[in-house]
C-alpha cells in the first residue's frame, strides 16, 4: 500500500525554534509511515525559494528505504498560490499545520476549496483562557485537531460551538522529548570528559556548585527581567561566600528587539553576582550538556503554550521550577485526589493558574520534580490579532524562594527528583516521549483518514449547487 503523502506547514524544521524541533520529531518519527512534503517559513529566510530534497540523505541515514522529505523554504509564511502549485505537484493527502494559526491566516481563507480534496490537520498552539471564540473559525475550518495541552484540549471543545468536535478529530498530543538524545551523563559514561570540558568553558573555569539555567527567547512574555530578579534575590539570601559559587546561564540572545537588554539589566541589578550567557546555537548534544550542567532549571513565562526546555530538562534529569499556566501544567504531573488529571478533566478544571483555588488546596499534589510557583497576577491583556488573553505573572520573589527550596535539597534527593522526571515524561499515559508523540500522531491522522469524506460544494437553501 502506497504511503500518503503530508503537506506540512510550519517553522523549517531544520531549525532550533520549538516549532521547528517538534516538526522535524514528527516527520522522522513517521517517514516510515507517510511522506512529506513542507512549506517551512522563517522570518527571513537563507534559502527562500530553493528546493531542497532530503529523501536521498534520509533513506541513508533512517534505512527506510522509501523516505520521502522535500523542503519548500520560504521567508514568512507562504500564499496561496504557493499552495495551490504545490498542491497541484505533490498531490498530497493531507495539509497539516503547526503554529499559531494567524501567521498562516490565507490558509484558513482558502479551506472551503483545500477540503474539497483533502483534510486540513491542525497542531494546536494556544496559550490561556478566556476561551478565544476569536478563533472558532480556525478550529472549525480544521478534520482534525490535536491539541499539544490539556488545557488547549479543552479550549477547543469550548471554543467550536457551530461544529461540535468528537473523540475523534479533537485530541490531545504533548510535544514530545527525544529520549535517545536526552539523558543524564554521569562520571562512566563515554561523554564525559567533553561534558566536563564543555561546563568549564560555559563558566569560565569558575568555581560554581550550584547552577540555574534558563533557555528561552528573550521576548516579553518569557519575562527575562524576572529570571534575572529572582535569581538576584535568591542570592541575597545566601551568605556571600555560597552566592559566589552560584552561577545563572541564560541560553538566549542576550539584545532582541522584542525583549529586554539583558547585559544592561545583569549590571544594573544584579553585577555582584555570576550571570553568563550563552549565545551560540547549540546542537542536541550540548544542549543536553547545558541540561546536565544545571542543577535546577526554570520557566516562568507569563504565557506558554507547552515549554519545550523543562520537558527536556526532565527528560534529562535534571529538576525545574515552572509557573503555573498553560502547557507548563501539564509538566508538573499534577494529581487530584491521587488521580492524574488528564485532558477529561479540564472540562471541569479548565486551569489550574487560579492560585485562590488551587495554590493550597489539599487535594492537588505534583511531582517531586518540580516546585511550582502560581501566578500572583492574572491580568488581561490583548491586541489587534489577539483581542483577549490572560497573562499570569509569578511574583520573582516566590520563585526566589523555590530557588531556595532546590539549593537546600541534599544532591543526592535532587538526583532522585530527576529520575522521576524521565520516569514521567517517558511514561505513554503522559505522552512526552517523541516515540508517543509519533504513534499518537500516525493514530489519530489514520483514523480521520478512514473517516474522512470531502467537504460537499456550498448550496443555496439545500437545493442549488453553487459551482
Amino acid at each position: 500500500m502506497a504511503k500518503r503523502k503530508i503537506l506540512l506547514m510550519s517553522d523549517d524544521l531544520r531549525m532550533s525554534s520549538g516549532v521547528g524541533t517538534v516538526s522535524r520529531e514528527v516527520v522522522f518519527g513517521t517517514l516510515d509511515h507517510y511522506d512529506w512534503f513542507q512549506v517551512g517559513g522563517a522570518i527571513n529566510h537563507p534559502e527562500e525559494g530553493k528546493l531542497v530534497d532530503l529523501s536521498e540523505e534520509l533513506q541513508k541515514d533512517t534505512g527506510i528505504k522509501d523516505a520521502y522529505l522535500k523542503i519548500f523554504p520560504v521567508s514568512g509564511y507562504g500564499n496561496q498560490e504557493l499552495a495551490r502549485d504545490i498542491i497541484a505537484e505533490e498531490k498530497p493527502d493531507a495539509i497539516l499545520h503547526y503554529t499559531d494559526p494567524r501567521f498562516w491566516g490565507w490558509l484558513y481563507q482558502m479551506e472551503h476549496e483545500i477540503r474539497q480534496q483533502m483534510p486540513i490537520f491542525y497542531y494546536n498552539v494556544w496559550d490561556d483562557l478566556p476561551y478565544p471564540r476569536y478563533n472558532e473559525f480556525f478550529y472549525e475550518s480544521c478534520d482534525l485537531i490535536m491539541n499539544l495541552s490539556k488545557q488547549t484540549w479543552n479550549i477547543v471543545n469550548n471554543c467550536a460551538v457551530k461544529k461540535p468536535r468528537t473523540d475523534w478529530d479533537c485530541t490531545y498530543i504533548p510535544h514530545g522529548i527525544n529520549d535517545t538524545q536526552f539523558y543524564k551523563i554521569s562520571e562512566l559514561h563515554d561523554e564525559w570528559d567533553e561534558f566536563e570540558n564543555f561546563r568549564n568553558n560555559a563558566l569560565k573555569d569558575m568555581d560554581i556548585n550550584f547552577i540555574v539555567l534558563w533557555n528561552s527567547r528573550n521576548i516579553r512574555r518569557k519575562v527575562p527581567g524576572d529570571v534575572v530578579l529572582a535569581y538576584k534575590t535568591f542570592c541575597d539570601m545566601l551568605p556571600k561566600e555560597d552566592a559566589d559559587k552560584c552561577a545563572l546561564v541564560m541560553h538566549t540572545q542576550p539584545i532582541d528587539e522584542n525583549g529586554t537588554d539583558l547585559p544592561a539589566l545583569v549590571s544594573a541589578v544584579c553585577s555582584d553576582y555570576k550571570v553568563f550567557f550563552s549565545e551560540d546555537k547549540l546542537d542536541n548534544k550540548h544542549m543536553n550538556f547545558l541540561y546536565n550542567m544545571a542543577d535546577v532549571t526554570m520557566l516562568i513565562s507569563s504565557n506558554e503554550g507547552f515549554g519545550l526546555s523543562p520537558a527536556e530538562s526532565h527528560m534529562a534529569e535534571t529538576p525545574t521550577i515552572l509557573n503555573v499556566t498553560g502547557g507548563p501544567q501539564d509538566q508538573c504531573g499534577f494529581r487530584l485526589k491521587g488521580e492524574l488529571l488528564l485532558e477529561k478533566h479540564y472540562s471541569e478544571i479548565h486551569s489550574l493558574h487560579d492560585d485562590r483555588k488551587w495554590k493550597n488546596n489539599p487535594d492537588l499534589t505534583h511531582g517531586d520534580w518540580v516546585k511550582p510557583v502560581w501566578p500572583s497576577n492574572r491580568s488581561l491583556v490583548g491586541s489587534v490579532p489577539t483581542p483577549y488573553i490572560f497573562d499570569d505573572r509569578c511574583r520573582f520573589d516566590d520563585v526566589a524562594d523555590r530557588l531556595k527550596e532546590w539549593y537546600d535539597t541534599s544532591i543526592e534527593e535532587r538526583e532522585r527528583c530527576g529520575a522521576l522526571a524521565r520516569e514521567f515524561v517517558m511514561d505513554p499515559k503522559v505522552g512526552q516521549s517523541v516515540g508517543e508523540m509519533c504513534r499518537r500522531f500516525k493514530a489519530d491522522m489514520d483514523r480521520v483518514f478512514d473517516k474522512w469524506k470531502p467537504r460537499k460544494r456550498f448550496t443555496l437553501f439545500g437545493t442549488q449547487e453553487i459551482i
